[in-house]
């Protein structure tokens, strides 16, 4: 079950890699986004493959866990990565001009990060759901009593991760002062 997690996140990066390469060095907008379709189905594949090998009567293992928590975060994050990756690779090889990043504070840079963290929950419930469902479907706690041992790693991150969120809450910062050119007059 590790080297199927490794060699999907591996593929993972090649697909992007692939589909971004055909559709900005090579011109091929079609054949680069079908390319890019390919890369939820690994999530699809590793989630196919945790379910044949537990249900082939494999011996639960800590990998099963990791293949649920990885199909987590690859859903709540997998669409970010691959917008980021897209805007990266077009302003390198597509000539696609830079968009200034735009400065956030007050309420903009609050929701902003409770946003973010929003995605944290979303990975934590499907990951949670998934472990879950799987031992479910293993027999119970004490045949999938390693699954649930992932819940415990899962929950520590989803509360570190709230800290961030709560701090800029408290201090949102300020708005940046303009700062007009001095003049020779001044």
């Amino acid at each position: 079950m590790l080297y199927l997690i490794i060699l999907c996140d591996i593929l993972f990066w090649v697909l992007l890699a692939a589909g971004l390469a055909a559709r900005y060095v090579k011109g091929w907008k079609r054949l680069g986004g079908g390319i890019l379709l390919c890369v939820p189905l690994l999530d699809v594949v590793l989630l196919g493959a945790t379910v044949i090998s537990l249900k082939g009567g494999a011996e639960v293992g800590i990998w099963h866990g990791l293949s649920a928590a990885y199909l987590g975060f690859t859903v709540a994050f997998g669409h970010d990565t691959l917008r980021w990756a897209d805007e990266k690779f077009g302003r390198r090889f597509g000539g696609v001009p830079e968009t200034p990043r735009e400065v956030l504070y007050g309420r903009d840079r609050v929701m902003r990060e409770w946003r973010s963290w929003l995605r944290f929950l979303l990975a934590y419930t499907v990951s949670c759901a998934l472990l879950i469902g799987m031992t479910w479907f293993v027999g119970g706690v004490e045949r999938g009593a390693l699954l649930l041992a992932w819940l415990n790693p899962l929950t520590k991150i989803l509360i570190y991760s709230l800290v961030w969120p709560v701090i800029v809450t408290i201090r949102p910062g300020r708005e940046p002062e303009e700062t007009a050119p001095r003049t020779t007059a001044e």
